[in-house]
C-alpha cells in the first residue's frame, strides 16, 4: 500500500492530508435511466411512464392518429426532459395525464388503439 500526502485548501485554511491507496484505483459505476421511447404493458396500446416524473407536455388530443416513434408527450425526471412515444401506430383513444401532474412509474399516460 502506497501512501500520498497533499495540502488541500478549504475555505481560505490549509490542510495536510495523506491518502492510503488500498487495492488500485476505483471505477465510478455506470447507471443508466430506463429508456423512456421504450414505454412497457398498460394493456392492448398503453403507454405507461418508464420512471416517475412531471408531466412538462402533452403532444396529442383524443381522436388524433399517430404512427410508432411519435412523441405523445414530455416526461421531466431527474431534471431531464424525456420524449416518451407510441410505441405502434393508431388512434390517441384517452389521455389519463395533464400538463403539471405528477406520475408514478407504470402509471398508464396514455392508450393507442
Amino acid at each position: 500500500m502506497s501512501t500520498k500526502k497533499f495540502n488541500i485548501k478549504v475555505n481560505g485554511k490549509s490542510y495536510n492530508v495523506e491518502v492510503e491507496e488500498i487495492g488500485g484505483v476505483a471505477s465510478a459505476p455506470v447507471a443508466s435511466a430506463p429508456t423512456p421511447s421504450a414505454p412497457t404493458g398498460g394493456g392492448a396500446g398503453g403507454i405507461t411512464a418508464p420512471m416517475p416524473g412531471n408531466i412538462i407536455e402533452v403532444n396529442v388530443s383524443v381522436g388524433d392518429t399517430v404512427a410508432a416513434g411519435d412523441t405523445v408527450l414530455i416526461l421531466e425526471a431527474m431534471k431531464m426532459k424525456n420524449n416518451i412515444t407510441a410505441p405502434s401506430g393508431g388512434t390517441v383513444q384517452s389521455i389519463n395525464v395533464k400538463a403539471g401532474d405528477t406520475v408514478a412509474t407504470g402509471e398508464v399516460l396514455v392508450s393507442i388503439g
